[in-house]
């Protein structure tokens, strides 16, 4: 992720991916949440050598602790999470936690509930990006795009497609802001490699038939061997007025 973010500073390309970063729970000086290094504060230190503000936002289901942690007190990275909480580790990410000290109201959380799907996350997630962009001007953005936050997976409680969760993708490059993109959570690996596979197309701007082609692993793919995947029918929790009062 630093290497990434040198080839931003240096103009050598508009979008960084590394779908094995995204490591957002690790601690200066603790392991946490299966994350041993940061890889993402690195990047951010690295990208805020050329960039006066950098953003960083998070739709993994989990909060993004470590990361929010480390820029707590400065106004030159806001961090933006969109997460489960309530009974859920990390056990942090409140709607009321904004910053301390030079970094108040530089920490942006959206607590969630489950079952959020497509349309409720867009609905959020659009608008609360958008106000983010024209508030702080950020000229860098960091997107962690753990994938735990689909439907189905082993850990995760929300019920996202990979077309709704590559919309976030879609949306922040919108902005045409030099991104890099990261990996993150993701316990049904064979959604995870659809979902980031996608969203590479999605940063490519690119095509790819939901027909997968046929590869050493296609059995794991089963027992429809297509990219997308469909929603299941679990209730959605967050309704919204609850949405609409965070928001």
């Amino acid at each position: 992720s630093p290497a990434s973010a040198v080839k931003l500073n240096k103009q050598q390309t508009d979008i960084a991916v590394n779908w094995a970063g995204g490591l957002h729970h690790a601690k200066k000086s603790e392991a946490s949440g299966f994350c041993y290094v940061n890889d993402i504060v690195l990047a951010i230190l690295e990208l805020l050598k050329y960039h006066q503000r950098v953003l960083y936002i998070d739709i993994d289901i989990h909060h993004g602790d470590g990361v929010e942690e480390a820029f707590y007190t400065t106004d030159r990275v806001m961090t933006v999470s969109f997460h489960k909480y309530g009974e859920y580790f990390p056990g942090t990410g409140d709607l009321r936690d904004i910053g301390a000290g030079k970094g108040k109201y530089y920490a942006v959380n959206y607590p969630l509930r489950d079952g959020i799907d497509d349309e409720s996350y867009e609905a959020i997630f659009k608008p609360v990006i958008s106000k983010v962009m024209e508030t702080f001007q950020p000229s860098a953005v960091v997107l962690q795009c753990g994938s735990d936050s689909l439907s189905g997976d082993r850990l995760g409680c929300f019920n996202l497609t990979i077309k709704g969760h590559a919309k976030c993708v879609e949306f922040v490059k919108s902005f045409n802001l030099p991104m890099l993109m990261l990996g993150g959570g993701g316990y049904t690996i064979r959604n995870v490699a659809r979902c980031w596979t996608y969203e590479t197309a999605v940063a490519l701007d690119t095509e790819i038939p939901n027909e997968l082609p046929y590869n050493d692993y296609f059995e794991y793919f089963g027992p429809d061997f297509k990219l997308h995947i469909s929603p299941s029918n679990m209730t959605n929790q967050n309704t919204n007025e609850y949405l609409e009062k965070i928001k």
